[in-house]
């Protein structure tokens, strides 16, 4: 079960900014051990420009992103999820489709950068935020040793990693690989 690879979906309302940005975090910082997903109960249909952005920026691969329903991930042909965060508080209220796999899950909420009004440095500026903190949860699960803890004691780590805060790590100007 060592080299096992974990699947695992981040949850938002429109699946435009903040999951899309959690699943190229993981892609990128999970360095195969980890598929990660994102999908929207109410998805847009389409990425933000500020998430590709700012991914860019960071030179984290974007992967072919697209904007897409939760029920993708319910059916029979779904893959079998480990783990499911919601990276936004309208989605962790929301009543979640029945995941197979019985997947472990923990609410990651992360401030909505598309939902800053203001000028193009406000903007950029949310997304960056949105991005570190998400960034730092995700390097802190992907350095978790999965296989040598029970449910019990992962999930608490999970709902340890919700709590972090991005400021808790050091900002860079560019992502090391």
């Amino acid at each position: 079960m060592a080299d096992r690879r974990y699947e695992v979906l981040f949850l938002c309302t429109g699946n435009s900014a903040r999951s899309i940005l959690a699943e190229a975090l993981l892609n990128h910082w999970g360095r195969g051990r980890f598929r990660a997903h994102s999908a929207g109960s109410q998805p847009t249909g389409k990425v933000n420009p500020g998430a590709l952005r700012i991914l860019a920026q960071m030179r984290i691969p974007a992967g072919e992103p697209h904007s897409k329903s939760w029920q993708e991930f319910a059916g029979a042909v779904a893959p079998q999820l480990d783990f499911v965060f919601t990276v936004c508080d309208s989605a962790a209220a929301e009543a979640c489709p029945v995941w197979p796999g019985q997947p472990l899950s923990a609410h990651w909420g992360v401030a909505d950068p598309a939902a800053v009004r203001g000028d193009a440095a406000e903007s950029s500026l949310a997304f960056r935020r949105a991005f570190h903190e998400l960034e730092h949860r995700i390097r802190i699960f992907a350095s978790l040793p999965i296989d040598s803890l029970d449910r019990v004691k992962l999930q608490r780590q999970l709902d340890e990693i919700g709590a972090a805060r991005a400021e808790d790590a050091p900002e860079r100007g560019v992502t090391e690989s």
